[in-house]
This record gives structure tokens, C-alpha cells and sequence, in this order.
């Protein structure tokens, strides 16, 4: 594969995925079912991802972290998803939505402040845009910001947000203008979590993805300073909502990947050693087929997510591809779960075999960081959008 990123040479790269491979396979899978039953990380685990230097591995080094460029985290994407998904979860906000907008969007003050305590994992950082009646599509947001002063009034509430229990920082997205003149009015705020009238729910309770913790945030006339305009613009919100979101939707499909290899290996080892009438199950054609299709789900996946990495990275396609990745490989990867727990009979569904575990988990990918629907959407009607363009 070709190295994109000046930052990081290969010979570098190599060692990092290794080590990434080693403490997922032999310090985090043993402990699933830890992670599993406490709805925890466990701290020592945290600890260590902080020491590899995990919360940012995608920020650059000038500002603290490792300095992969998206083609290097899909890879690395792959190997954390063969575990766990909330241990990615647990610094994926810090290194994806959350930190992109401040390497993106934000100015040289607010990045020298924020993002070297982001990338050693001092501070969490929280992705506060969904809502109710505004989740993929940030366009119907209600939470607002005031002007008042040089400063602003922050009032409305989020729902679903990652790492809001932990968080030390919340990327809030307002909207400054109901009735923009032009642009969206949408403009985002670096709001810390320690500020009079902002309020974190309890913990939700989710049908899977334990360990990784989601709750409401609610604002209430919490008043922040002009420092806290991302970028120093009002009108930098919705366009950074939309690249962090489309960059984060190649890292979901990759995760989604190393999702359905753990499915996959478990069901080729199952299919091996499980017997029927005392034959191996993995003898009959049929459970050979859903092996088959498993794999190629994979390979497709696989290869479809560094394509839309490399795309990135490039400029050639920023849009269609991220969509596209995202909506096959979290697609692929519920089919890739669902024909695990077949193979495995009565045994996958049973609470602590993994592929129980891996069928739940999987079934949000298809939501967060914009639905497979939305994914449909953007594909069809930025396709038919650019073949009309030639016709002017």
C-alpha cells in the first residue's frame, strides 16, 4: 500500500499496527466478558490505550498525537474492531467526530489548548449534535446560541452522547440564526463540562455496546466566551459538522470490517471443532455457504473501506464514497453477525459467546454518524445532482 502520510513512514506505521494487534488480541479480547458484564472498561485497560497513545492516534503530532492520516486509521479501525466495540468508543469521539472539527475547523489558539490534553486522553471530548428531530440530518438542530456581549448563550438539549458521562469537553452545535439570509446559521461551540447550566443525564441503557457510555446533555443558559467559537466563525458549524461526519463514516466502515472478521473467525473455529451425528459442522455444505458468504462480505469490505480512505486522503471524493463505504460494511457486517449466531445454533445465542455479543453490537452501526437511509440518500442524489451538472 502506498504511504500518503509524510508524518508517519511505514516502517513506523507497521509497529504501531502491531502493537494495536497485540493489546487488542492478547490484553482486551480475554476480557470481554468483563467489559461485558460491568458495562465498564476497566481502568487499567484505559490506562493502557492512553499510554499507546490511543485518544490520538489521528491528531497530529504537532499538537501531541501519532499523526495517522485516515488511510493508517482505517487499518487501525480494523484491528479494534475485532474487539470490543466500546473500547474504540472510548477514545474514538477524541481521535474522530469530536477532534476532527478542532483539527479542521478550529483556530491555532483553540487547538494549542485543547487538543494536546485530547490526544493524551486528559480530556474526553464529546460530539453534542444529535437531538430529537435532528440526528443524521444536522439541518433541524434547536439547540441555540444568543450573542450577549462578546460572548454567547448556549440553550437546548442533545440526546445519545457518546462519552457525555466522562466528558471534559462538549463540541456543541447551535444555531446562531433561525432565518439565515444564506448558509445554515449553524455554528459550533467548545463547551467545557464544568460550566454552570450544562447538565449530563444518567447513563442510557443500550441493547448492546457495554462499556460505552451514551446519555442526554442539557444547556441551559450556559454562557461561553468568544474563544469558544469554533474557528472564530459562525459559519463554520454545518460544514464541519458534515466533513467530520463523512470522515467518520470511512472509520465506521472499517471498524465495521474488523466486526465481521471476529464473526467470521469465530465461525470458521466453531464450524471446525462443533459436531452433528459425529461429523464436524463445517463438513456440510450449508454452514460452508454461510462461511463463504461471510468471507466475501469481508474482502469486499475490506477493500471497499481502504478505497474510500485512499479517496479521502486524496480529495478526489470526500461525499459519495464515505457514504458508500459506511452503508456496505455496516450492512455487510449485520449479515456477517446474523450468519455467526446461524452457524453457531442454540450455542450463539447463549449471553456469553461472542457472536451473541458481536449480533447486538453490530446493530448500531447501521444508526450512528448518519443511518444507512441517509447513506442511500446522499449516494442517489449526489450522483443524479453531478450528471445534471454536465448537462448545464
Amino acid at each position: 500500500m502506498q504511504n500518503l502520510n509524510p508524518e508517519v513512514p511505514e516502517d513506523v506505521f507497521a509497529e504501531v499496527l502491531r502493537q494495536i494487534n497485540h493489546f487488542v488480541r492478547t490484553r482486551v479480547v480475554p476480557r470481554e466478558l468483563e467489559i461485558m458484564s460491568t458495562d465498564a472498561i476497566p481502568s487499567d485497560l484505559r490506562k493502557q490505550a492512553a499510554d499507546m497513545g490511543l485518544f490520538g492516534y489521528a491528531i497530529p503530532q504537532e499538537w501531541g498525537g501519532l499523526g495517522l492520516d485516515l488511510v493508517q486509521d482505517v487499518e487501525v479501525a480494523m484491528e479494534l474492531g475485532y474487539t470490543s466495540l466500546s473500547l474504540r468508543s472510548m477514545f474514538g469521539t477524541n481521535n474522530g467526530i469530536a477532534g476532527q472539527v478542532l483539527v479542521g475547523f478550529g483556530t491555532d489558539e483553540q487547538k494549542a489548548h485543547w487538543l494536546p490534553r485530547i490526544a493524551s486522553g486528559e480530556v474526553v471530548a464529546s460530539f453534542a449534535l444529535t437531538e430529537d428531530g435532528a440526528g443524521s440530518n444536522p439541518a433541524g438542530l434547536r439547540t441555540t446560541a444568543k450573542a450577549e456581549g462578546d460572548g454567547w448563550i448556549i440553550d437546548g438539549s442533545k440526546r445519545f452522547i457518546t462519552n457525555a458521562t466522562e466528558a471534559g469537553l462538549f463540541v456543541v452545535f447551535a444555531r446562531t440564526d433561525p432565518k439565515p439570509a444564506a448558509g445554515n446559521g449553524i455554528a459550533v461551540f467548545l463547551v467545557p463540562a464544568d460550566l454552570p447550566g450544562l447538565e449530563v443525564g444518567t447513563k442510557d441503557a443500550k441493547m448492546g455496546q457495554e462499556g460505552s457510555r451514551t446519555a442526554d446533555v442539557s444547556f441551559d443558559q450556559v454562557r461561553v466566551g468568544p474563544e469558544a467559537l469554533v474557528g472564530g466563525s459562525g459559519d463554520v458549524g454545518y460544514r464541519a459538522a458534515m466533513t467530520s461526519l463523512a470522515r467518520g463514516r470511512i472509520h465506521i466502515a472499517a471498524l465495521s470490517v474488523g466486526q465481521a472478521q471476529r464473526a467470521l473467525d469465530e465461525s470458521v473455529a466453531y464450524a471446525a471443532s462443533a459436531t452433528q451425528g459425529g461429523v464436524a459442522i463445517g463438513d456440510f455444505q450449508l454452514v460452508q455457504a454461510m462461511i463463504a458468504d461471510q468471507q466475501t462480505g469481508v474482502m469486499a469490505g475490506r477493500a471497499l473501506a481502504r478505497e474510500a480512505a485512499r479517496a479521502w486522503v486524496d480529495g478526489t471524493d470526500r461525499r459519495i464514497a464515505p457514504s458508500a463505504a459506511k452503508l456496505f460494511c455496516t450492512e455487510m457486517v449485520g449479515k456477517v453477525a446474523d450468519l455467526a449466531v446461524q452457524i453457531h445454533g442454540g450455542t450463539g445465542y447463549m449471553r456469553e459467546v461472542p457472536v451473541e455479543r458481536i449480533y447486538r453490537d453490530v446493530r448500531l452501526l447501521r444508526l450512528y454518524e448518519g443511518t444507512s437511509e441517509i447513506q442511500r440518500l446522499i449516494i442517489g442524489g449526489g450522483l443524479v445532482r453531478a450528471e445534471k451538472k454536465k448537462a448545464l
